[in-house]
């Protein structure tokens, strides 16, 4: 953000004699999004329902591109001198698209900082066409989050410090996507099994009770990516990594970053030998992911530990109410 300053506040700089904006939302929530399935199986790993299908990054830009055409035809056709310019963007450069997607008119900004819609909830992505062309001006919509603060109080690791501000060093999208180092220890455990993103804000807020589905087939849900097994996920050599993920926004950030997100996952899993087992496979890789892996070993140790201190405390107690009413000891 630093490196590019001012620029994503003047859209001029990154299209000379730019006029206005088209800023454009695409539905991405598919039919069988499985929240509950997967986020309340520990043993599963959880990926963002927005990157279980293509990378929406060419799927959007590919449409803008189509727009940018037309208007063009269509200017062409009216006035043949006429020289039309226009780039669409999608997450791609330094701009402000929720900013601008408020001022279109597409939703207002929520307390968890993202666009919200009263048809529509916040399940859709963003993207913007810089144009040369005097288009009319559409309006905002009013606020609607009312004292609602359900996206703040949900959040696992409390990245919404206050309304409207999030602290993305907090984030379990930004740790699990954006962070290329070591996941801080504060928040590993706070992870759950998010091994890709969160969707913890929108699944609570309640305007997405009116969300609409997508129809568009390219961000159906990959087999592979919908509710997988973490051990086997773990397992993956990059090879298999880069084929699953080929055209999908998770191969950016490699296949090692994914696994450091998967060994936190499997270490706020419940103890399982299969998981020590995996874990241990992978040491001596790399340092950063040794790093993760050690904590995990050592989260299923304690696990255990725990589970077999309650399994002797349980039948210490079996024993004793056996003794009270007088029954052999092995009853």
């Amino acid at each position: 953000m630093a490196r590019h300053g001012m620029m994503r506040a003047r859209p001029h700089e990154l299209l000379p004699g730019t006029l206005r904006v088209i800023s454009v939302r695409m539905n991405y929530l598919p039919a069988k999004a499985a929240f509950a399935k997967t986020l309340n199986n520990p043993m599963l790993g959880y990926v963002s329902r927005y990157a279980l299908g293509r990378d929406y990054h060419k799927v959007l830009r590919q449409r803008l591109k189509k727009l940018g055409d037309m208007i063009q035809t269509y200017c062409t056709e009216a006035q043949p001198d006429s020289a039309l310019s226009f780039r669409p963007f999608v997450d791609s450069a330094p701009i402000m698209e929720r900013p601008l997607a408020e001022k279109a008119g597409l939703g207002w900004v929520g307390k968890h900082s993202l666009i919200l819609n009263r048809e529509s909830g916040s399940w859709f992505f963003l993207g913007e066409l810089l144009i040369d062309l005097p288009l009319p001006v559409d309006k905002p919509q009013e606020e609607q989050c009312g004292r609602c603060v359900a996206c703040i109080t949900t959040c696992p690791t409390g990245a919404i410090v206050a309304p409207y501000q999030v602290d993305a060093r907090r984030c379990i999208s930004y740790l699990t996507i954006e962070l290329e180092g070591a996941i801080p220890e504060e928040f590993r455990p706070l992870m759950g099994n998010r091994i890709y993103g969160c969707d913890d804000c929108q699944l609570i807020c309640p305007w997405n009770r009116y969300s609409q589905l997508t129809d568009e087939d390219d961000f159906s849900p990959r087999a592979a990516l919908h509710a997988p097994q973490l051990v086997e996920l773990f397992n993956w050599k990059e090879e298999k990594f880069l084929r699953i993920t080929e055209g999908s926004p998770i191969r950016r950030i490699g296949h090692l970053r994914w696994l450091r997100n998967i060994s936190v996952a499997l270490g706020n899993a419940p103890y399982d030998e299969s998981i020590v087992l995996a874990l241990e496979s992978r040491k001596g890789e790399n340092s950063m992911l040794d790093e993760h892996i050690e904590w995990a070993i050592a989260q299923q140790l304690t696990k255990r530990s725990e589970h077999q201190i309650e399994v002797q405390s349980s039948q210490k107690k079996r024993l004793i109410r056996a003794v009270e009413k007088g029954l052999p000891r092995d009853a």
